[in-house]
């Protein structure tokens, strides 16, 4: 068990020589209260122009009277401007900060989960803003999702290697977020060995997972705790997975006692590693697969007639910004609607997404419509989120976006 004690700051030293971003007045009130993200237009331009600055560059943020907020690093090409590391005006953002950061996330993790499969580091939450780091044993990927990140690589591969020495760190540099950016887009082996395909435990079931092409970075274990609440629904049952990618819901189904597995995809690597999934787990005969758009997979089912006790949709964010909401929105409210026809009479949708901008009452309330809509009757039986190794960050909403509703749908009263 990792040990971390708070006495003081490792890092602290005088700060003197860092240049300094002013505020607007007032504009400090947010980040006084825990935020830590300085948007562009709450910058006081005419006495710190944002020109002035380096992508990366580390700044102490004071507010208008001249009172240092935090020491953060700054990208002027970017809405988020700066992004606040520490509440010492005298800290530096340095290698022995990162290792400090990272053992206090492994402190986390070590208390949560038996198996060193996890994701160690989830940006603000952790203290790290800009940085996401996935474990899975001896074998790490990295994001490096902002500048200020970028900037710190070799400071990340330093104290990484320093707090577990992993056989290989993969850089996963790919994420939309780096567009925002202006980062460019790259994946490489940043440190050690890297395999063909890297394994995990969740849950007690064994799983591959592609090393470098799979989605993001390779797993998704922010759905770990909802994937093992629905054990207890499917034994015995008919199971549909849509967007399985390499079968974490439907493999997980099979192994807890459903009879029969399909796994809807678009990716044919995807299903491919579920199939290899399935026969890792000595469940091949009961996992079948089907390659192909959602919304055209869902309504080739339904006019074959068939039925599913259980279907769980967890597709990609729709709503990835504000302005993709109406449209969103009717992809997920359609999508709901597929899914219900194909339900038994009393059967069980779980409808999840990781749209950050679909409120919960939203994704609540489309699933009521879509029941309506197709004259079923539905009870919210569970509301699941992300894991712990995925923690909110009180004061910053947008580090809580993880939904997945358990509805039992039923004939219409």
């Amino acid at each position: 068990m990792t040990i971390v004690t708070e006495t003081s700051n490792p890092t602290a030293t005088d700060n003197q020589h860092l240049a300094r971003i002013k505020l607007k007045k007032n504009e400090e009130k947010r980040l006084k209260g825990g935020h830590c993200w300085v948007y562009s237009n709450e910058v006081d331009t005419q006495v710190t122009p944002l020109t002035g600055f380096e992508p990366g560059q580390q700044v102490v943020v004071e507010d208008s009277k001249g009172k240092p907020v935090g020491v953060a690093y700054v990208n002027p090409q970017s809405l988020i401007t700066g992004r606040i590391m520490s509440r010492d005006a005298n800290c530096v953002i340095s290698e022995s900060l990162l290792t400090h950061r990272l053992k206090i996330a492994l402190s986390l993790r070590e208390k949560c989960f038996d198996d060193q499969c996890y994701r160690w580091v989830y940006g603000e939450s952790d203290g790290l803003p800009g940085l996401v780091v996935d474990r899975f044993g001896d074998y790490v990927v990295v994001q490096l999702n902002t500048a200020g990140m970028d900037v710190l690589a070799d400071q990340v591969i330093a104290a990484i290697t320093k707090v577990i020495s992993p056989a290989g760190i993969l850089f996963r540099n790919d994420s939309s977020a780096r567009k925002q950016e202006g980062l460019p887009l790259t994946v490489n082996i940043a440190a050690g060995e890297w395999p063909d395909q890297l394994n995990l435990v969740e849950n007690g079931v064994k799983f591959v997972v592609p090393a470098k092409e799979g989605q993001k970075t390779g797993w998704f274990y922010d759905h770990r705790e909802n994937r093992q609440y629905l054990a207890r629904w499917v034994k015995g049952k008919r199971v549909l997975d849509v967007f399985s990618y390499v079968g974490g819901w439907g493999v997980q189904a099979a192994v807890a006692g459903a009879d029969e597995v399909l796994c809807v995809d678009s990716s044919e690597l995807a299903l491919d590693y579920v199939e290899k999934n399935a026969a890792l787990n000595g469940v091949v005969e009961k996992v079948g697969t089907m390659k192909g758009n959602a919304f055209d997979c869902l309504s080739q089912l339904a006019q074959e007639r068939e039925k599913f006790d259980v279907i769980v949709i967890d597709p990609p964010a729709f709503i990835k910004r504000k302005k993709d909401f109406k449209n969103g929105l009717t992809a997920y409210r359609r999508l709901n609607e597929l899914a219900m026809r194909l339900l038994t009479r009393d059967g069980l949708l779980v409808s999840a997404s990781c749209s950050m901008h679909l409120p919960n009452d939203a994704l609540l309330d489309l699933i009521r419509g879509a029941g309506r809509h197709v004259d079923r009757q539905v009870q919210i039986v569970h509301q699941g989120g992300q894991g712990a190794d995925h923690p909110v960050h009180p004061s910053i909403v947008e580090t809580q976006y993880l939904k997945s509703i358990f509805a039992r749908v039923l004939p219409s009263f």
